[in-house]
Order: C-alpha cells, then sequence, then structure tokens
C-alpha cells in the first residue's frame, strides 16, 4: 500500500550520515531546545555520544539499529531500538522521532506499532525507554500500552510495555558492588518514596557498604532482568550478643508486583540470617505497611521506634 509506513535500516555511509543528521536536529530541537543544558553538548559531541553509540551499534550481539520510518517513497522519522537478546529479549528504545512535518492524524502510533512489530520478529519480548520529564511524552506511550515503572541507574523513569511471558523468579545474594541493575532499583525505590535519587557519591558510600559487608543485598531476577531487591543491614545487639539484622530497601517495580516475588526475597533473607547466626531480623515501617510484613513472616510485635535525625 502507497500510505503504508515500513522500516528500512540506515546501512550505507550515505544513510549512516542522514540518520546522524536527522538525530542531532532532533537533540537541539525537541530534546535539549536551550543551548544552555549542560546535556545538550555531550549529545552533539560525534567523540563523545556518537562514538559511545556507535560501539553499541558495531557489537556482533545486543546491538543498536539505526532505523527510518518510511512512508510513499520518503523518511518521515526514526528510531534508535537496541534488542536485548542475549539477556531477556528487552527492546530498549534510545531514540524515536517523527519528523515535525509528518506529525498529527496518528503517524506516531502507527510508527510505534510499526516498530513493535519489527522488535518482535528481531527477537524482542518487551519493550522499555525513559521518557525524561516530558509529560507529552509520557502520555503518548500511555497510549500505545506503556506503563510507568521506576528509573535507570541515572535515575530517569522508565516506561514499560509489560512482557507476557511467565519466566520464573530467581534470587541472589548480590556479589558486584558496582551493579547497574542495583542503582536503577535503588532510584526507582527512591523516587517512589518521593527522595532525591542517587548521587555520584552516594553510589560511592554504599558501594563501600557492600564490600565491607555491612550491608547485604538480595535481587530478585526475571531470567537476567533485576525486578527487585532488599537488604540486611547487620549491626551487634549486646542484648543478644550476637549480631542482628535490619530489613530495608525493599523494592519491587510496579509491573511485576503482585506475582509472589515480596515473599521470595523476604524469605531469602530470614533464611540467609537464619544461617549466618543473625539473631533477630527486624523491620521499621509504616503503619499501612504492617499487614503485608506480617504476611511476610515479621509476626513479632517490638514496640514503637523513635530515631534521632541530625
Amino acid at each position: 500500500m502507497e500510505n503504508q509506513i515500513t522500516i528500512r535500516e540506515a546501512i550505507t555511509e550515505t544513510d549512516v550520515a542522514a540518520f546522524w543528521e536527522q538525530l542531532h536536529t532532533y537533540h537541539k530541537r525537541d530534546i535539549f531546545p536551550n543551548p544552555e543544558d549542560e546535556d545538550r553538548e555531550y549529545f552533539l559531541n560525534d567523540e563523545q555520544y556518537r562514538s559511545h553509540i556507535q560501539k553499541i551499534h558495531d557489537r556482533p550481539q545486543d546491538r543498536c539499529f539505526y532505523l527510518f520510518f518510511h512512508r510513499a517513497g520518503q523518511d518521515i522519522g526514526f528510531a534508535m531500538p537496541v534488542i536485548f537478546t542475549s539477556e531477556d529479549g528487552k527492546c530498549f528504545i534510545m531514540e524515536f522521532c517523527v519528523y515535525p512535518e509528518f506529525r498529527g492524524n496518528g503517524t506516531g502510533t502507527e510508527c510505534a506499532q510499526v516498530l513493535l512489530n519489527w522488535a518482535g520478529e528481531n527477537g524482542a519480548l518487551y519493550a522499555e525507554l525513559n521518557y525524561g520529564s516530558d509529560d507529552r511524552r509520557r502520555h503518548f506511550w500511555e497510549s500505545i500500552g506503556f506503563i510507568e515503572n521506576g528509573a535507570d541507574e541515572w535515575g530517569e523513569p522508565l516506561m514499560i510495555l509489560p512482557p507476557t511471558e511467565d519466566v520464573p523468579i530467581t534470587v541472589e545474594a548480590l556479589s558486584d558492588p558496582e551493579d547497574w541493575q542495583l542503582k536503577k532499583l535503588e532510584n526507582g525505590f527512591l523516587r517512589e518514596i518521593g527522595e532525591q535519587v542517587l548521587s555520584e557519591e552516594k553510589q560511592e558510600r554504599l558501594a563501600q557498604a557492600i564490600r565491607d559487608g555491612r550491608i547485604t543485598f538480595f535481587v530478585a531476577k526475571r531470567g537476567y532482568r533485576a525486578v527487585g531487591m532488599c537488604s540486611v543491614a547487620k549491626c551487634f545487639s549486646t542484648f543478644a550478643c550476637s549480631d542482628v539484622g535490619v530489613f530495608e530497601d525493599f523494592y519491587i517495580e510496579p509491573v511485576f508486583r503482585k506475582k509472589g516475588i515480596a515473599r521470595t526475597l523476604a524469605q531469602a533473607a530470614q533464611n540467609r540470617c537464619r544461617e549466618n547466626g543473625v539473631a533477630s531480623l527486624t523491620v521499621c515501617c509504616a503503619p499501612c505497611d504492617e499487614e503485608m510484613y506480617r504476611a511476610l513472616g515479621f509476626d513479632t510485635y517490638l514496640g514503637t521506634t523513635f530515631a534521632y535525625l541530625r
């Protein structure tokens, strides 16, 4: 059909040059219109951003694609997805743009559906993206079926088109204190409770506490993807004359809740404490969460907790 939207990949040197010209225009016009924006310089710098993306494009697996939306003999927009076939089939949509002269009349929606169909044909099982702070972008992707779901490792809000496949959940103790997925979960947790996302300084302090063994994180994984976490911070109790633990950082990405992951995480932390001679595991929670924690095995009431916060 003449007006059907198709996808063509930028492969030739001429097409790749045209793709990057349009991407730079999009960044200047739609993403960083303020010339003083500190991020603008990085994204327009070929030696930094383009060089980084080109390495992802050229790697043999889990690569990104330079794609054009094509209709009636002309390009009307572009997209830059990465498909993680070696992980859990995530298609991360890094960039998506319909050129201004072609916007309206459902063109953006049609391009998005064509992109998602293309991704499925190329091994993707679900899709994810971030939308910055742009409410128009958020509403657009909501209309496609995406749902807000936590934050990325830099604290930017994420949206996901949820996977439909059931994948077994496993829980493991975190071994890498620099794990980007831990930063991602922590930022999702902090955003949800209204706190500031992790600064670089706080990231390093958290990593050091993990290295020192002062805190242990347990991560729930759906295949490769980390979808939830909790932590146990140890301290010595003179009452028990033994180590005791505090249960904290309990967070599951919204899309993956009500699937039994909370219980699996809590049991993993409780079992680890039991196996390592930790005398007790306590949790401090808001009244609205008491019923949930009782259901997870925290059933001994220890009175009211008071804190001095400097």
